[in-house]
């Protein structure tokens, strides 16, 4: 297989989940090198360096079939490795043919990988959490990216037509924000204060793939608990944990 794609545990990493998900949607071929979390540690891992220069995932390695070239062409952010996919397979539909609408899907790719920090940080990766969220849990930071998640969802829908961010066809965009549409799964409240009709149906669309399926049904079967982030999703106010459904697998 020319491509190797290192990610590490499904329940967690927001960012494993992007490229993931955008090659098995459009059918790229890759092979998946699963790396769990080392116990009491972050994401930036020490003995990852052997196949990513950062120690950190999603890492891409694409092996040229040719002798001459025996080390493999290595991404190591998932903005770089969407953009190379795009060239690798221009008409995949990474991103939109029209203009305006690759345009767009570049610029809220942009933006995902850029911002919506406190997204990240208050309502961090767990899908196998339920976690209700009261009045109290949702600070100005959180709202404003929730607001603004809201209105970038409305008019990519909008302006382009749906079912997808920037037209009919899933592509780079939907795979950014797939990770913020399994939050709002885990986070019981935000959608219910936050999003508007458009973009509650987009969060049942990106549910439906087979690709985010598969994703957080390995999610829901690994055994390992990341301390760090278990406590992440709970610590702050007005959290009270509702599920855990690994309990229930």
């Amino acid at each position: 297989m020319a491509y190797h794609l290192h990610i590490t545990n499904k329940n967690y990493s927001s960012w494993s989940l992007r490229p993931w998900l955008l090659m098995k949607q459009l059918s790229l071929p890759f092979e998946e090198r699963l790396h769990p979390l080392a116990p009491g540690s972050g994401y930036r891992q020490p003995q990852w360096k052997e196949f990513s220069p950062i120690c950190h995932v999603p890492c891409l390695h694409y092996h040229l079939p040719t002798p001459e070239h025996s080390e493999p062409i290595v991404l190591w952010e998932s903005l770089a490795i969407v953009e190379f996919l795009h060239e690798q397979y221009p008409d995949k539909g990474v991103y939109p043919r029209d203009l305006a609408a690759r345009a767009w899907a570049r610029s809220a790719v942009a933006e995902m990988h850029a911002g919506f920090g406190t997204i990240r940080q208050e309502m961090g990766m767990n899908v196998s959490l339920r976690v209700q969220l009261a009045d109290e849990a949702f600070n100005e930071g959180l709202v404003k990216d929730l607001k603004r998640v809201d209105e970038l969802w409305e008019e990519g829908l909008s302006k382009f037509g749906g079912p997808f961010l920037a037209g009919n066809e899933f592509g780079a965009v939907d795979a950014f924000f797939a990770p913020v549409v399994l939050r709002f799964g885990s986070y019981l409240g935000a959608r219910e204060r936050y999003l508007g009709g458009k973009a509650e149906g987009y969060l049942e669309v990106i549910n439906g793939l087979e690709g985010v399926k598969e994703w957080v049904a390995a999610g829901l079967r690994e055994k390992e608990r990341h301390e760090p982030h278990e406590v992440e999703s709970l610590e702050g106010p007005g959290r009270v944990l509702v599920r855990d459904l690994r309990d229930e697998e």
